[in-house]
């Protein structure tokens, strides 16, 4: 390092001490987004056949907005009976109705749930938040819009399908019975029906019990929207509402996302029958940084996948390989980025980290960081006061960890970072690759050619090059190994949903 250039260095640190000093006790405001717009009824019932139906079951079951763990509505409990109308609506606007509707037709009432989601979007957002616990930031700027970008996309492909697939004779499958669960309830929803409905399939949607509201919500708009009754259909409740989705006789294609476990029994029931199947499951990401990486870009696109969301997207990128010579570096710096996260109130457009799920959610976290301590891993928390009320978690991060521990290899879905340190290439690839899960990984570095070589050799599903988290409608996204097969999205979303 020449003079001109130690005298830069010596100045650039002087001001970062300068504005650590300034800035550190300096807090926001609070900005909370208005509720005011928001409807919630006090009661939900099922969506069968466009229109909003009593459960046979007569039971209703609380949904409880997990930051303030107030009761935010009372809705349908679906017993086998109603899946069974449910089934037999879908089947019957299939049969009669949507196969037979001109593709260019089919488009633009997709088209027109697009935009509808658009203009209802703060409400959307709002609720998103209320229910799940996860910042508005996030609802806002990422959930709403992709959720309104996946119809928009799929619109555009309802009437080309002979151009997508040339020569096939491209043919819906019959009715599609889609189970999703409480990370992305929005996104989720949107993800699956709108490929659904552009290749001329019925749909019979269940959203997760903890986060029914906003699939709830897109039955109102699709209500709205005109579309043929019986063509969208959703029915609420528990783990025995999807189970008699996936054994329905009736039901053609099985479209699940959700935990490894029940991805497995899912994959039992259906063998031996004709139904087709994809499965979007558990994840256990990693993030690897090299030596030539822009640290600091790296430190934000790791805060942004596995802190910003609670660690709450099967993708999020919960384990971290730092090349050994930058990684008292790299984690120093991760540890003070940690101290500037604001953890509290997700309807506070401050917030980066709002609540965890659900209180058994918050007891599965904090068992596994018991787990990391008892293991001998070094912990590091953020100092941040966390509020009084609601389900939440500092976030936290593991040092010292190996292929060894438990909080490496087994998915925690919560804001949990283990750390590992590598020296070359090959020994990265092959702690990456170690594990049972192969959803997504990222990789940070300045050399292209390196990027290629180690996305040729990780088995994930999608990896990021410096960035991460990043998600478009157009691209197709899955895993290997036990985190499913099949995927959604781009093209590939839309063979998933044909007889090719």
């Amino acid at each position: 390092m020449n003079q001109k250039e130690n005298r830069i260095s010596k100045t650039e640190k002087k001001l970062e001490n300068v504005s650590k000093t300034v800035f550190k006790d300096w807090k926001y405001a609070p900005s909370p987004e208005s509720t005011e717009h928001v409807k919630i009824a006090p009661r939900y019932d099922l969506f069968i056949n466009g229109k909003f139906v009593k459960p046979e079951s007569k039971k209703y079951f609380d949904t409880v907005s997990p930051s303030t763990e107030k009761k935010l509505s009372e809705i349908a409990e679906a017993g086998e009976k109603d899946v069974d109308k449910a089934v037999s609506a879908a089947k019957n606007a299939y049969d009669k109705t949507w196969r037979k509707i001109p593709a260019k037709e089919r488009a633009k009432y997709i088209y027109r749930i697009a935009r509808m989601i658009q203009e209802r979007a703060r409400e959307f957002a709002v609720i998103e938040t209320m229910d799940g616990g996860k910042p508005i930031r996030e609802s806002r700027d990422i959930d709403v819009p992709l959720a309104a970008n996946h119809f928009f996309y799929y619109a555009g492909w309802a009437d080309k399908l002979d151009y997508a697939f040339p020569k096939t004779n491209p043919r819906p499958l019959g009715v599609a019975g889609q189970i999703i669960p409480w990370n992305f309830p929005l996104l989720m929803a949107a993800w699956k029906i709108a490929p659904a409905l552009a290749t001329g399939n019925t749909v019979v949607l269940k959203p997760a019990e903890s986060t029914p509201l906003t699939a709830l919500k897109l039955a109102e708009l699709i209500q709205d929207s005109g579309l043929p009754e019986g063509v969208v259909n959703i029915v609420t409740g528990f783990g025995k509402t999807g189970a008699a989705i996936v054994n329905h006789p009736n039901v053609n294609k099985v479209a699940f996302t959700g935990s490894t476990d029940v991805g497995k029994i899912i994959q039992k029931a259906v063998a031996g029958t004709s139904k087709k199947i994809t499965l979007e499951l558990g994840g256990k990401a990693a993030n690897i940084v090299f030596d030539d990486a822009p640290i600091d870009q790296a430190v934000e696109g790791i805060v942004n996948g596995i802190f910003f969301n609670q660690g709450h997207v099967c993708c999020a990128g919960s384990r971290l390989f730092v090349q050994e010579n930058i990684a008292a570096n790299l984690i120093e710096k991760l540890k003070e980025r940690m101290e500037s996260l604001i953890v509290g109130d997700p309807l506070d457009k401050n917030t980066d980290i709002g609540a965890i799920n659900s209180k058994e959610q918050l007891l599965k976290i904090q068992e596994y960081i018991s787990i990391g301590i008892n293991e001998g891993a070094e912990i590091h928390q953020s100092s941040c006061a966390l509020p009084n009320k609601g389900f939440f978690c500092k976030p936290t991060l593991f040092l010292n960890t190996s292929q060894s521990h438990r909080i490496v290899t087994e998915e925690i879905f919560g804001p949990v970072l283990a750390v590992q340190t590598f020296r070359t290439i090959e020994e990265v690839i092959e702690k990456a690759n170690n594990i049972p899960y192969g959803l997504s990984a990222g990789v940070w570095t300045d050399k292209g050619s390196k990027i290629f070589h180690l996305t040729s050799k990780m088995r994930a599903g999608v990896v990021w090059a410096n960035t991460y988290n990043k998600f478009d409608p157009a691209s197709p996204f899955g895993g290997y190994k036990e985190s499913g097969f099949g995927r959604e999205g781009g093209l590939h979303g839309l063979s998933a949903y044909l007889t090719i």
